[in-house]
């Protein structure tokens, strides 16, 4: 069963629900999109029964999961979907695989009046719950965290404008260590059993200590193979503590001298804005047949022959100063590549971003990454 929402759905995500006939949420986003295609449209009474009969059930975007709350709210998997979405109690949650990792839950009312000269820095401010345009903080100083504040406080001002303070000033804050390390992001679903399956490994590639962006993150061979044994201890142990069965998730975790800490799980859905597809354009695994069939890659014979190559996916974000007439040179960008394997061309003003790229590059050809991972890409606006 899928659930497709904005903002965005790829072509290779709709053909394959055209060739494959699942069943897909009838919605005015998802009948727009289909944009001549015939998908297995079902209305909501039919999606709900599919979910409480057993089927698997994939979602496109985290806006689809207010349907999730609204038609199996009683379920073990909205409960799974809930502790997810709340940071604060997904490290409740796995606290004892977490030992010593500074967590603490701060109402917003509290936050101004909170004392931290004498925490370890550098810390992490952070809504537990995404609210509205609340953001996230990296505290390393008392400066720092006096302007966090200050930003947080405006924030909470406007939304109060728009809502009642009562539901404003419940809202709950999550100071959390920072995490340092190595960065990555997996593609798992947890099977019939609980054992874990993974799809991909991407590695987060950054320019400088300083960067935040997610510009670059890439796999090959060596990413997949480093990594799958250590990350499917950690997910066997994370489940020992959630309880998931037959569920997909997106994790961000990082790796510092051995120990992997989670930053957060993406609940019923894959890396976002369908960029999930890179699996399956570098390695031939299709990531949503996989889990709604409860497929097993064979990474043994799929990284055969994939030596020396790393296949990335770059985030064209729009510049902070965008002009409005400005438009992206797109043939100049695929033509600093050794290799397209898909460029995806966002033409909306309510997407922060150009679009996507997909490439295949070998060590010879590595400068490519390094010069698009520094780029502001002002160099191909016209």
């Amino acid at each position: 069963m899928i659930l497709l929402d904005r903002p965005y759905v790829s072509d290779h995500l709709l053909d394959y629900l055209a060739a494959s006939g699942q069943a897909v949420l009838s919605t005015p986003f998802t009948r727009a999109k289909a944009a001549g295609r015939v998908l297995n449209l079902v209305d909501d009474a039919e999606a709900e029964r599919r979910c409480r009969a057993g089927e698997r059930l994939y979602t496109s975007s985290e806006n689809a999961l207010d349907w999730v709350q609204a038609h199996l709210g009683d379920l073990p998997l909205a409960r799974h979907v809930a502790v997810m979405k709340d940071k604060a109690a997904l490290r409740r949650t796995l606290a004892p695989i977490c030992p010593g990792f500074l967590f603490r839950e701060v109402p917003a009312a509290e936050l101004a009046g909170l004392d931290v000269t004498d925490w370890p820095k550098p810390f992490v401010l952070k809504p537990s719950v995404g609210f509205f345009s609340l953001g996230v903080h990296t505290v390393a100083s008392m400066e720092d965290w006096h302007a966090a504040v200050s930003a947080v406080e405006k924030s909470l001002h406007e939304q109060r404008q728009a809502f009642p303070a009562s539901v404003v000033d419940q809202s709950t804050f999550l100071i959390e260590a920072y995490i340092q390390g190595d960065e990555f992001a997996v593609d798992v679903y947890f099977d019939g059993q609980g054992e874990p399956v993974i799809l991909n490994i991407f590695a987060h590639r950054f320019a400088s200590l300083s960067d935040v962006s997610d510009r670059l993150y890439y796999t090959s061979k060596d990413v997949i193979e480093q990594n799958k044994p250590r990350f499917e201890a950690f997910f066997r142990q994370a489940n020992a503590l959630m309880g998931v069965r037959d569920f997909p998730a997106h994790v961000e975790l990082r790796v510092q001298d051995g120990r992997i800490l989670p930053i957060e799980f993406n609940a019923l859905r894959f890396a976002g804005l369908c960029t999930t597809d890179l699996a399956d354009l570098a390695y031939g695994i299709n990531t949503i047949d996989f889990y709604l069939n409860d497929r097993r890659p064979d990474f043994d014979t799929v990284l055969r022959g994939r030596e020396g190559k790393t296949y990335s996916m770059i985030i064209l974000d729009k510049p902070a100063s965008l002009p409005p007439s400005a438009r992206f040179d797109y043939d100049a960008l695929a033509a600093r590549f050794q290799r397209v394997l898909e460029l995806r061309r966002l033409d909306s003003p309510d997407l922060p971003v150009f679009g996507f790229l997909f490439t295949e590059t070998d060590a010879s050809h590595a400068g490519q990454l390094d010069a698009i991972l520094r780029s502001d890409l002002t160099e191909f606006l016209r």
